[in-house]
């Protein structure tokens, strides 16, 4: 397994592909409300006002957290009806996330894509690997925990960027996986000269998202090959995406396009995380997610 992952890799020296900041392009343009977030992504110390600014700054995204925060999810008494407040209580972190992930959802939302495309499931998919990812990244030792939600929420970006923009191709793996049962990975290197992980590694970079995010997003199906691999005590971001990935396909929720629904043992299995109690994780996850999926 480990050649035939190095081979995939390899082949994205012959990419025939344009350039990722076109492929970009062709998609909705991202609102003032995201670029911002995402900007807030590379500081370290960003204030609760900040973040308010940018959420009232959209009514519809406003009304969004406001809905989650006074959702079942967080179980409080009297309802929170500021956005700043909403802040405060729960961590600029978290709102951000929130917001990101509500600002995303929707702008895919807008795309259209080929007939076997699921832009829900998409949704669903992505949401579920983010929130898994950061239940992860703090529970076990993993680097670059503040990255985990985003870099869950953007792991399958080049797969999307596929369907939306290079539909011809799509077409072609599609064809490939299904008639011929070659492996995604495999027919995505053959017909477009790289993997889609490669490519949402890429558009990570064109919007100057922090390394460890683009990292994490590139090497997310192969995180042996990340060179930023931390010490043997500790675990990649790029390892945690591919854990919380292969999870979410084991629970039939990964059926994307082409993508098949992962039957097979796991690769990066959660076990291997060294988590104290992993039921009591999953728990967690399940409950958070369930509570949550309403608002993205």
């Amino acid at each position: 397994m480990m050649a035939d992952k190095t081979s995939v890799q390899s082949s994205t020296t012959k990419s025939t592909l344009p350039a990722v900041q076109t492929l970009l392009e062709r998609l909705p343009p991202l609102s003032p409300t995201l670029t911002l977030l995402l900007a807030t992504l590379a500081r370290e110390n960003v204030s609760y006002a900040k973040i308010s600014d940018l959420i009232e700054q959209d009514p519809v995204l406003a009304g969004n957290v406001l809905g989650l925060v006074n959702s079942s999810l967080f179980g409080r008494r009297e309802k929170v009806n500021s956005v700043r407040y909403a802040v405060s209580l729960l961590g600029v972190s978290r709102l951000r996330n929130a917001a990101l992930s509500m600002s995303i959802t929707r702008m895919w939302n807008k795309m259209h894509s080929p007939a076997s495309w699921s832009m829900k499931n998409f949704n669903r998919h992505s949401l579920a690997v983010a929130m898994l990812v950061d239940v992860l990244s703090q529970e076990a030792p993993i680097d670059n925990p503040e990255g985990a939600f985003v870099a869950g929420l953007l792991h399958d970006l080049g797969k999307l960027m596929v369907a939306v923009c290079l539909t011809g191709e799509y077409t072609a793996i599609e064809e490939q996986i299904v008639q011929m049962a070659r492996p995604p990975l495999e027919c995505e290197a053959e017909i477009l000269g790289a993997t889609h992980a490669e490519l949402s590694g890429e558009a990570m970079r064109a919007w100057g998202m922090p390394g460890p995010i683009e990292a994490a997003v590139r090497y997310h199906h192969t995180p042996e090959l990340d060179p930023a691999r931390p010490n043997q005590n500790r675990f990649s971001l790029s390892y945690a995406v591919a854990t919380a990935d292969e999870y979410v396909n084991q629970l039939n929720w990964g059926k994307v396009g082409y993508a098949p629904v992962n039957d097979k043992p796991a690769v990066y299995p959660l076990e291997a995380l060294g988590l104290d109690d992993v039921q009591r994780v999953l728990d967690l996850f399940h409950e958070e997610f369930e509570s949550a999926k309403a608002f993205f």
